[in-house]
């Protein structure tokens, strides 16, 4: 799909045998290489196969399986020019394709008047095939294709006029698209990227993920463009960088937003149909489709630019999900959202579409529920900063280690469990290995804190944890961590 090369496209052959014309005797000699070795003659064409697009360039005006006519007057193929356009780096000198005529062909051994007649054989060609198309062209309008025989049978209704019934793909992405946006954010350094967002409120605030604004929150500049091809510029209300989770507004919104209705992703079922809407690759009002392939699956992320991850009790879908879908809606069946696109798992070959170590989707996406998203965007709007939830213990961040087990030591040589914090008073200690949440299998550092955060502050869990090779439940009331830390 790349265009960065149209300049330099080469006209492909003539689709009919050009018409010989008069031209000075050639030789009967094969055309030879710089290196010496005749240029091979492209063989017939098989049927249903196309001609070798290297032979097309480098016999500009020879036909697969015309047939060929002997040396002299009118010989086909006819010559080469005397020069070829070249593409090599070094100018068209050397051999192969690019290289000059001239080094392949001493002065003395060229033929006087050869180019004139290929210019002409491939002109008079070009006639040729103009006139016949022109000609059929009219003999069919003329004759208004009355005569075949021929009936068919047109669709009582034109795409245009047909409606969609309700609860169809068709009909909820129509509804939607105009209330999904594609952002485009640019740091100050002149770096940036692509990712989507959706119309949260009638004030102009706009949904997305915490990394695909990352790169502009300083001092940058984000727009956001809707599908009607209307650009407004934006500014950052708040980030939540442990939730991947910000909130945009409009500068100057319009006054017919249309808000996307919140679903209750705490009642979605594993095979529930998902509508995923974004910019792929920067392919903005992609619809894709599929269905709620897991829930509460634990995922870390990182946009790999900062050192801090997100983590998450993800809803799994194997609705195509790309780079650029990150923030988009993740709909369900009534056109609801459930979700915000956030994360795929990539093939582990990396590479993907396109290169540059981006990889497309294997039908492994993920995205933030929408109930966790809604209560941060409230955060993030009132006060411009998320709350966290937390029991006041550092746990290792190993993954699959059978458990999450808290640190003997915490960051930067503070203790592992916060003296008087909710952990504390329920009497956990360095060394206890929490493998339940509230009947949640904990196998890691990250699951544990995906579960906790799916929480608030305030409520109260249970925690299933080992000490000693024992077993044992406590309830631990969740404290709070207000900002990123």
């Amino acid at each position: 799909m790349s265009t960065e090369n149209e300049g330099n496209e080469v006209p492909p052959a003539p689709s009919a045998p050009p018409a010989p014309v008069e031209s000075p005797a050639a030789s009967a000699d094969p055309v030879t290489h710089a290196s010496g070795a005749p240029d091979p003659v492209t063989p017939p064409a098989a049927p249903g196969q196309e001609p070798s697009a290297h032979h097309a360039h480098t016999h500009a005006g020879t036909t697969p399986g015309a047939p060929s006519h002997a040396s002299g007057a009118g010989a086909w193929p006819p010559p080469p020019p005397p020069a070829v356009p070249s593409y090599a780096q070094d100018g068209g000198s050397g051999s192969g394709w690019g290289a000059s005529y001239a080094a392949q062909h001493p002065e003395g051994s060229k033929p006087a008047g050869r180019r004139g007649g290929l210019i002409a054989a491939v002109l008079v060609a070009a006639l040729v095939a103009g006139g016949v198309g022109g000609g059929i062209g009219f003999w069919a309008a003329d004759r208004n294709d009355s005569s075949t025989g021929s009936t068919t049978v047109s669709a009582s209704n034109t795409p245009a006029d047909l409606k969609r019934d309700p609860g169809t793909v068709a009909d909820i992405a129509g509804k939607a698209l105009p209330s999904v946006v594609t952002i485009e954010a640019q740091g100050g350094n002149g770096e940036g990227g692509t990712g989507t967002g959706f119309v949260y409120d009638k004030q102009g605030h706009i949904l997305t993920n915490n990394h695909v604004v990352a790169s502009a929150a300083d001092g940058g500049k984000l727009a956001a463009t809707f599908s009607d091809g209307k650009k407004y510029d934006a500014e950052v209300v708040g980030r939540a960088e442990g939730y991947d989770v910000a909130v945009l507004k409009l500068k100057s919104p319009p006054s017919n937003l249309k808000p996307l209705p919140l679903g209750n992703s705490d009642k979605v079922a594993v095979g529930d149909s998902t509508i995923a809407i974004g910019a792929p690759f920067g392919l903005s009002n992609t619809v894709t489709t599929g269905i709620v392939s897991a829930k509460d699956r634990p995922v870390t992320s990182s946009d790999g630019a900062s050192s801090k991850s997100s983590y998450m009790s993800a809803l799994q879908t194997d609705a195509s999900i790309n780079p650029g879908n990150s923030g988009g809606p993740l709909l369900d069946a009534g056109g609801a959202v459930i979700g915000i696109n956030s994360a795929i798992k990539p093939a582990e070959s990396g590479g993907g579409l396109g290169g540059g170590g981006q990889s497309g989707s294997i039908g492994l996406g993920f995205a933030i529920p929408v109930n966790q998203a809604k209560y941060v965007a409230q955060q993030l709007i009132k006060t411009g900063q998320a709350v966290y939830p937390v029991i006041g213990a550092s746990v290792a961040l190993q993954e699959n280690t059978g458990g999450a087990t808290i640190s003997r030591e915490g960051a930067s040589g503070t203790q592992a469990v916060t003296p008087n914090g909710p952990a504390d008073k329920a009497g956990l200690k360095p060394g206890d290995v929490i493998t339940k949440l509230d009947g949640s299998v904990i196998d890691s550092g990250p699951t544990l804190i995906g579960q906790i955060w799916t929480h608030k502050p305030g409520d109260t869990v249970e925690i299933t944890y080992k000490r000693d090779g024992k077993e044992h439940k406590v309830d631990v009331v969740l404290g709070e961590r207000k900002g990123e830390s």
